[in-house]
């Protein structure tokens, strides 16, 4: 796209021109039998189970502008929606974006948005095939949702956990919080840290790993370890409890937290946003790669406990309530 196309505004173009300008060069893979362009896509699955999600980005709320340039924000919405996938043991196939921007946003700005979601999305040769605009006199509002493929596996649900099960972990957990704490008091730095708010580093494979290795349950810990892990106890009617010795307290999180006089530990349970993915296999199983214990399902009351107590305070990001 040239600099003079990417600087018109929403406004000075109609909304198909719109679609073409940020569309144009998306990958159109085999699966796709009707791309973007009509009234909706057309997927060849062969008969498999679909997966399918929606998740939702709002300026202000999930991202502000003046943190995050417009593919950093792409990678996130993709992200979001390509972890719980793989949290399902499901193969990503593709994704459909809807944004409602403000008529004085540049076009350039919204196709850096779906270039952001298309590079997440070639981690896992996955694809842009379709979606919606519209504008808004109000915040930006980024939503996607994702496509996936089953290949003939059952999926992983939050409902399978049993007592004697171990719980374990996979990927970074509390970087983006930290980040988003950095941020919030006005510095840049850690890099590291503010990095991982705006593009989550997400284990993908390790889903189907852990499908693969017979997860009983499985979730994209995007509200918090503590939050994520208490929807797949009240799925499953169990108690699960942490032990705090076996969580990973990366170094970047302890220099940070001294800075700031604060616990690591609360990122790390608290915490979303990394998309770290957290599951349960039996007792006895061997973990898959990059997998750690960091707990076990018991047969006590239903809820999250950590070294047996319960957890004081904030469990994770809540969207409703107080």
């Amino acid at each position: 796209m040239d600099r003079s196309t990417r600087i018109r505004r929403v406004s000075q173009v109609n909304e198909f021109d719109l679609i073409d300008t940020i569309t144009s060069g998306l990958p159109v893979p085999d699966f796709v039998a009707l791309g973007i362009g009509d009234d909706a896509a057309v997927v060849d699955l062969s008969g498999s189970q679909v997966v399918a999600c929606t998740d939702m980005l709002i300026e202000g709320r999930h991202f502000r502008k003046a943190w995050s340039s417009a593919e950093d924000i792409g990678h996130r919405v993709a992200a979001a929606n390509l972890a719980d996938l793989v949290a399902m043991g499901a193969a990503p196939l593709a994704l459909m974006v809807a944004m409602a921007i403000p008529v004085e946003t540049e076009t350039g700005w919204a196709a850096d948005v779906i270039d952001g979601v298309q590079a997440e999305a070639d981690l896992l040769g996955a694809a842009v095939i379709g979606g919606d605009t519209n504008s808004t006199d109000g915040p930006i509002v980024i939503s996607a949702t994702a496509l996936g493929d089953m290949r003939g596996r059952n999926p992983i649900r939050r409902s399978g956990a049993r007592p004697g099960d171990q719980v374990a972990l996979v990927g970074r957990q509390g970087w983006a919080a930290a980040g988003l704490t950095v941020l919030s008091r006005g510095f840049r730095s850690p890099r590291v840290l503010v990095d991982a708010l705006r593009r989550p580093n997400v284990p993908y494979e390790a889903g189907i790993a852990a499908a693969a290795a017979g997860a009983t349950s499985m979730i994209d810990v995007s509200d918090g370890l503590l939050a994520d892990l208490g929807h797949i106890a009240d799925a499953s009617g169990v108690g699960i409890d942490i032990e705090s010795d076996a969580l990973r307290v990366d170094e970047p999180l302890k220099d940070t937290a001294v800075a700031f006089t604060m616990d690591p530990l609360s990122w790390v349970l608290t915490g979303g946003e990394d998309h770290s993915l957290a599951a349960t296999f039996p007792g006895d199983a061997s973990l898959p790669e990059s997998f750690y214990r960091i707990g076990r399902v018991i047969g006590d009351k239903v809820g999250v406990t950590v070294d047996g107590n319960e957890p004081r305070g904030a469990r994770g990001w809540r969207h409703f309530g107080p």
